[in-house]
């Protein structure tokens, strides 16, 4: 399913945010970003450690700006004195990947949320990736941080949002809670954007895993139109293999599950760390991005991106995977990243 990126998600966010050009970056995948408390480009930063572990997690959009191992980066990062590019490391609500022109309908209502991807006519990647999450607890190995997101235009609704890093021996991991605190029912989706850094030039030798058996094909503009199954395909990664030169901005969905219902994607990161994700069974959606548009701070496919979602992409208008949250109700999300 080879599709030409007409708009990236790079000059996606440079249309978010207002500014005229891509920013220019440090280089990324070696990034030691500081951890001073102080204000930057991504807010405040919050350093959790625990052993060998250092975790950097930034205010705005509860960012996940940088998992170290014995010194070593983990992630695609970049330095917090910038904006950033491809929404690195960025907690994604209320809802992920796309909505197909803005427009969706709920509750008898015709809704319209702002454009951000023009070029495909598509609201992209939710209200909160520019939004400072104010901090509840900050601790050796743990933060917590908290939103309350009122109603905006195309989305009249207010949600009382809470997440939670911690890291341990193994890793570093997220619960995600969002609570309902109107009166009317709320449309709801999450995921996470956080890049595993490249442990070479580019993702190519990388090992991969991905435990789907469905993927959804989609047109010009990345919108689905249809699921088809893995096996026989590019996409079939069930079994761990190189990416070689296979490109990606592709959903997947029909997850195996491992005991005690996680999920689990393996990075085999040659001459590195190889890395986990695992998602609970809230997540049932993951969206891989291959990175590859090159960038002013460094080339393409650099890392690679498994989101967590909990709905398909464009859920909003054909209810796929979409969470209703009554009112009072509240959803609770887990997942994150371990040695393997």
């Amino acid at each position: 399913m080879s599709q030409q990126r007409k708009w990236t998600r790079r000059s996606a966010i440079t249309a978010a945010a207002g500014v005229a050009a891509a920013t220019s970056l440090t280089p990324t995948a070696h990034a030691r970003p500081p951890a001073g408390g102080g204000q930057t480009a991504l807010g405040r930063l919050y350093e959790i450690r625990s052993g060998r572990h250092r975790v950097v997690v930034a205010g705005v959009a509860a960012t996940l700006l940088s998992w170290q191992v014995d010194g070593t980066e983990m992630l695609l990062t970049h330095d917090p004195s910038w904006l950033g590019e491809g929404y690195q490391g960025k907690t994604i609500l209320p809802w992920p990947n796309r909505i197909e022109s803005g427009r969706y309908t709920f509750g008898g209502q015709q809704l319209q949320v702002p454009i951000n991807e023009p070029s495909r006519q598509a609201a992209l990647h939710g209200l909160m990736s520019w939004v400072e999450w104010q901090p509840v607890r900050h601790r050796g190995d743990g933060v917590v941080l908290e939103h309350l997101l009122h109603p905006h235009y195309g989305y009249p609704f207010t949600l009382a949002l809470q997440i939670e890093f911690t890291v341990d021996g193994r890793g570093v991991s997220s619960r995600l809670s969002a609570k309902n605190v109107g009166d009317t029912d709320a449309p709801f989706g999450t995921a996470n954007h956080t890049y595993i850094a490249a442990s070479g030039p580019a993702i190519d030798t990388m090992g991969f895993e991905l435990p789907a058996s469905t993927y959804y094909v989609t047109d010009d503009n990345l919108i689905p139109t249809g699921t088809a199954p893995v096996a026989g395909t590019e996409y079939d990664f069930r079994s761990a293999r190189r990416i070689g030169a296979t490109k990606m901005d592709t959903a997947f969905t029909d997850l195996a599950r491992e005991s005690g219902g996680e999920a689990v994607v393996r990075f085999e990161r040659p001459g590195g760390q190889h890395v986990e994700l695992w998602v609970d069974r809230t997540h049932g959606y993951l969206q891989v991005y291959t990175d590859d548009s090159p960038s002013q701070d460094r080339p393409a496919r650099a890392g690679i991106t498994v989101e967590p979602m909990t709905c398909a992409p464009n859920a909003f208008v054909t209810g796929d995977g979409l969470i209703t949250l009554r009112p009072g109700e509240v959803h609770e999300g887990r997942w994150g990243y371990r040695i393997g």
